[in-house]
């Protein structure tokens, strides 16, 4: 089979986008490759079709659990064998994942980082038939990037295991410094490197300042048609703005890491499926969900770099169509976020009392501890400690970007069982314990037989129903099956949870020096400076400036952000006034949609004519009904009158 075999087999695509095809081919000949390829353009498929093409397991590092976890579903359900080691799961369930691998069952693995120098992975890791090791998000390789992460540094040293075996580096994002940054400390040798233009010609980015964020809000979202995303800061935000949307009859709900799983996975669902328009949520929403045909996406708090903030707008338009990223900010933001900058980079003393007190409130002894996961939750351990939440958490996210732990939160682990004993044995408890036969009779029913292999995610819900029992009945008699070691129960769990990275440290003598913490402070500063930059200035074309803080030179603007359509609306007045002429008298003839106003009409430049059509909504010359129909104002109330 070829790759686009593969592609059609599993994906149901006739063609790779660029420049995939040309990725997994540098790959298959067995280079190194480093692929910085914008957010929509594809990345997984490039290691996920090259680790198809050959025998043996994908190693898949990458450092977000929930994106983990919904990329191996994504996989399970196209009928492709992949599993997943994280902090979330206990010792036994990593044993029988990497069991699996070192066996053939699994055709992907994908790890987090801080497992991969853990002993139980290296010794499974040099049995394993590995084909490809790619590491996703790979910027986080880097101390120049935005999102460092130290476990990160960790992924060369596989290298020496199986120094035969060619890697994979993908990125949305990534300056030249930090693309030399990953090269270097992954080892590559002689990459073959891809570099998509950061250049999205369909996405249309715009700043709006004003006083009235909200009513600019409910503007946009009543003049472009179609899915949309508003990123918020704060989760309460979220909340506040979606009922506010609501209340003006704009569909919406709301997406945070603090709401229950089976919630939010059913607020995004019903957003993916367009049962409800918009979504409000902060930036735990977004990564890795696969939904073309989004118009919108709205910033109502300024983001704290250029490189988050191009992941962000990024999830706009990727069906290739017209498509919009809007800031919206007051002054107020700006110093708003200047001051939480400040907040996100404690001192050394601090970060020393806070690590103090997490050893303290786990109980943890001085050099114990590596690799375990604790849940966590922050508001009860600020309060046991008399801290401010709001200071902790940027002190645990400096942990974190210095390697001493890794913060996980709100991911949710489904129940999950194994069976620990054969079926021979099993069916000799059935027989001495009548009263355990009906619930491991339904469990093998609606489970089978990998019970006995595996760790199976079960519903305590399906199976109350099937054994006419209450949902406590069922968990009791799951967790007497554990006690008495016949199978391990592993509840469902969303707690967030902190992970020791390194073995419990001396909180005196933690392994930062103070010379690097101020320049990650300083890097930090400095990113925030550019975002502001781009969202004050408004002489030069937004993509522009995006594509030049990535490095890319460029002599070209992209004529469809608000600093282009500004500039060709003075310099084309004649043809400015001529659209609008032409809009008027069509409308006046009859309502029609944009896309018919645009054939009507013939523009030359179609992205004036775009422009000329939202100044003209912006006014209240013509306006949408709630079809997306144009209309002309003067229109309604001649039929008003005639009535």
């Amino acid at each position: 089979m070829t790759s686009h075999d593969w592609l059609k087999k599993y994906w149901g695509h006739s063609a790779f986008r660029a420049p995939q095809e040309e990725v997994i081919e540098a790959s298959l000949a067995g280079k190194d490759v480093l692929a910085v390829l914008p957010t929509g353009a594809g990345k997984s498929i490039c290691f996920q079709v090259t680790s198809l093409m050959k025998e043996g397991v994908c190693i898949v590092v990458t450092p977000l659990i929930a994106l983990m976890q919904d990329q191996v579903q994504q996989l399970k359900r196209r009928g492709i064998a992949a599993t997943a080691v994280h902090s979330g799961l206990n010792s036994r369930e990593i044993d029988i994942a990497l069991d699996n691998c070192v066996y053939g069952k699994e055709k992907f693995l994908y790890v987090s980082p801080e497992r991969l120098q853990t002993e139980m992975f290296v010794e499974r890791f040099k049995k394993m038939n590995v084909n490809l090791v790619a590491i996703d998000e790979a910027h986080c390789i880097s101390q120049w990037g935005y999102d460092f992460r130290p476990p990160y540094l960790l992924i060369a040293s596989l290298r020496e295991l199986k120094p035969g075996v060619p890697f994979m580096a993908l990125t949305a994002s990534a300056t030249k410094l930090v693309r030399n940054d990953i090269v270097e400390k992954l080892q590559l040798k002689s990459p073959s490197v891809f570099l998509k233009s950061f250049a999205r010609e369909n996405l249309s980015l715009v700043v709006r300042k004003t006083e009235t964020k909200e009513k600019k809000l409910l503007e946009i979202l009543r003049k472009v048609p179609g899915p949309g995303i508003v990123y918020v800061r704060s989760r309460k935000a979220t909340e506040v703005i979606a009922k506010l949307l609501v209340r003006n009859s704009i569909s919406a709900t709301f997406y945070h890491a603090g709401l229950p799983a089976d919630e939010r996975l059913n607020r995004q669902q019903q957003w993916i499926s367009n049962e409800v328009r918009v979504m409000v949520a902060t930036n735990a929403f977004g990564m890795g969900i696969n939904k073309a045909d989004v118009r919108t996406v709205v910033h109502l708090d300024l983001p704290e770099s250029i490189e988050s903030y191009y992941q962000e707008a990024g999830r706009a338009g990727r069906d290739g169509k017209r498509s919009y990223a809007t800031v919206i900010y007051h002054e107020a933001d700006v110093l708003s976020l200047r001051h939480k900058t400040e907040l996100a980079q404690p001192d050394l003393d601090y970060l020393k009392t806070i690590y103090q007190a997490l050893a303290n409130h786990f109980q943890l002894a001085e050099g114990s501890s590596q690799g375990e996961a604790f849940d966590f939750d922050l508001d009860r351990f600020s309060k046991q400690y008399n801290f401010s939440p709001a200071a902790v958490h940027p002190a645990l996210k400096k942990m974190e970007e210095f390697g001493l732990i890794q913060l996980n939160e709100g991911f949710h682990r489904p129940s999950r069982v194994h069976f620990s004993m054969d079926k021979k044995r099993m069916y000799e408890f059935q027989v001495a314990n009548a009263r355990f036969d009906p619930i491991i009779k339904m469990m093998l029913r609606l489970y089978g037989a990998e019970l006995f292999s595996d760790f199976v995610v079960i519903s305590e819900t399906n199976l109350a129903s099937g054994l006419k029992l209450s949902l406590p009945e069922v968990k009791l008699e799951l967790q007497k099956l554990h006690r008495l070691q016949l199978l391990i129960y592993e509840p469902a769990s969303n707690a967030p949870q902190v992970v020791f990275v390194l073995p419990r440290q001396d909180a005196d003598r933690l392994p930062i020096e103070k010379k690097e913490m101020d320049r990650r402070r300083d890097l930090h500063l400095q990113k925030m400076e550019s975002m502001i930059e781009y969202a004050e200035q408004n002489h030069r074309c937004r993509m522009q400036l995006i594509q030049e803080y990535f490095d890319e030179v460029t002599y070209q603007t992209c004529g469809i952000c608000d600093v282009c359509l500004e500039k060709k609306k003075s310099t084309n007045l004649t043809l400015f006034s001529d659209y609008s002429e032409q809009i008027a008298y069509l409308l006046n003839q009859k309502p029609m949609p944009v896309d018919d106003l645009e054939t009507a009409v013939a523009p030359r430049d179609k992205e004036l004519f775009v422009e000329v059509v939202r100044e003209l909504v912006d006014a209240g010359t013509i306006y949408y009904d709630d079809h997306w129909i144009l209309h002309k104002k003067e229109g309604r109330a001649k039929e008003q009158k005639k009535r």
